[in-house]
């Protein structure tokens, strides 16, 4: 009975919510945001559980756009113009690809994602629509840290925290990268926030989020929290109440977690005597001769048995990609790997340059946090990312989108052009439904 009122809500919610999608086609980005993230027709058991409610919500969105007003442009830097290179370049290996039937099922994943990250980069055009995203993803991930965190608490750390099942963080190690992420954006939720009750509870969140990723016992997530964590300590405002908070929850957590917890960790240090680990390495191996072989690499999904027995060292030790980076290696091959990395590299270039134009100008000290923990959570994506495969992870594109507006915002108001408040491009002031921020 529990789950049929979870479908009857969730499907209730979602077509309520589109007529007013198609007069404010934001509101669709965050309801596209929300189903994408936390998946809530995934916490049923009935007819909503693979109701596609995200491509209902993502057609309407678009048809809202283009009955819309306001301006419909692309804000043009290089992190679009990169993104839209490795889209035709996916392209291309699709129609080579090794194995095209499940190459153009990986296609035709990756293009919706690369089409919702431009036509959220055209809506979310000012502070409070960009505000209101940033909580939405935070909260809608934060709810399975959340869980997980006490999960973890209730079972002594004894067993591992998985995400949604069906979904892009339905396994361990996919769900503690995702917290990861996560976690930077909770901090700036919190600190655009004046309201004490909820930056404490974003605190315990943050806290139970790093638990969950603990708990996940993935030892990659482990090096991308420790990586993590001193970034989010660095690029804070309130620097050393910060560190306070870390210095006395992370012995706390590290203490709690069973003895079968610290033998999977220190299994990290002698790599070579673990066969899972040998086996992501037998993986990467595979990847690189095939890139080798091939210029377009495999195509999507090329990590299949047929592939291991011609490029692997050892060809019946098969295993999925287990790196963003092998992952891009194998499917689209070096120049692909080469576009991938350019646009991570360019998305922590424009980080640095909007903490540094934003630093000491009060009416940009929001832009200042985003771009600061937009940073920590990229951060978090490149070092967990070399031992997990979530390359086209939805809330990576996102990101460099959130990256991208805070950029442009921050130029035009440098150049006079807009207040910090204001649209990218000119666009109806939208008020903020979610917390008081600072003026």
């Amino acid at each position: 009975m529990a789950f049929a009122l979870r479908d009857v809500l969730v499907t209730l919610v979602v077509f309520a919510g589109l007529p007013f999608i198609l007069r404010r086609p934001m509101i669709g980005i965050l309801m596209w945001a929300w189903l994408g993230y936390m998946n809530p027709h995934k916490l049923s058991w009935g007819f909503a559980h693979d109701m596609p409610f995200a491509q209902l919500i993502a057609l309407t969105t678009m048809v809202g756009l283009l009955i819309s007003r306001e301006a419909k442009k692309i804000p043009w830097t290089r992190e679009t113009i990169l993104i839209l290179i490795f889209t035709f370049w996916m392209f291309l290996t699709t129609t080579v690809a090794l194995y095209p039937e499940s190459a153009w099922v990986g296609w035709n994943k990756i293009w919706k994602i690369i089409l919702m990250t431009f036509v959220s980069m055209m809506i979310m055009t000012n502070r409070e629509r960009i505000q209101a995203w940033v909580w939405v993803i935070a909260l809608s991930l934060g709810f399975y840290g959340f869980k997980g965190g006490v999960f973890t608490l209730l079972t002594g750390g004894g067993y591992h925290v998985y995400g949604p099942v069906g979904t892009f963080i339905g396994g361990n190690n996919e769900v503690g990268l995702a917290l990861i992420m996560t976690i930077p954006l909770l901090r700036y939720c919190q600190l655009s926030t004046e309201k004490v009750w909820v930056k404490r509870l974003l605190l315990a969140g943050m806290v139970l989020c790093l638990l969950a990723v603990v708990g996940t016992q993935s030892r990659g997530a482990f090096l991308g929290v420790a990586a993590m964590t001193l970034y989010l300590v660095r690029n804070s405002r309130h620097k050393w109440a910060m560190f306070a908070s870390l210095i006395l929850a992370l012995p706390a957590i590290y203490f709690f977690m069973p003895e079968s917890w610290h033998e999977r960790m220190s299994s990290i240090t002698h790599y070579h005597e673990d066969s899972s680990a040998m086996g992501r390495i037998n993986s990467w191996m595979m990847a690189f001769h095939l890139a080798s072989d091939r210029f377009f690499g495999g195509g999507f999904d090329c990590f299949k048995p047929a592939s291991f027995a011609i490029y692997a060292p050892s060809p019946l030790d098969v295993h999925d990609a287990h790196s963003i980076y092998f992952e891009v290696l194998g499917e689209h091959g070096f120049v692909g790997l080469a576009i991938f990395l350019a646009i991570g590299f360019s998305a922590c270039r424009s980080c640095v340059w909007i903490m540094r134009h934003t630093k000491d100008k009060e009416q940009l000290k929001w832009i200042y946090d985003l771009g600061a923990m937009l940073q920590v959570s990229l951060l978090g994506y490149a070092v967990s990312g070399a031992f997990l495969g979530l390359a086209y992870f939805d809330l990576y594109y996102n990101l460099i989108a959130l990256i991208v507006l805070a950029k442009t915002i921050t130029r035009k108001t440098l150049a006079g052009e807009v207040s910090a408040g204001t649209e990218v491009q000119s666009a109806p002031a939208v008020r903020s439904f979610i917390v008081k921020t600072r003026t």
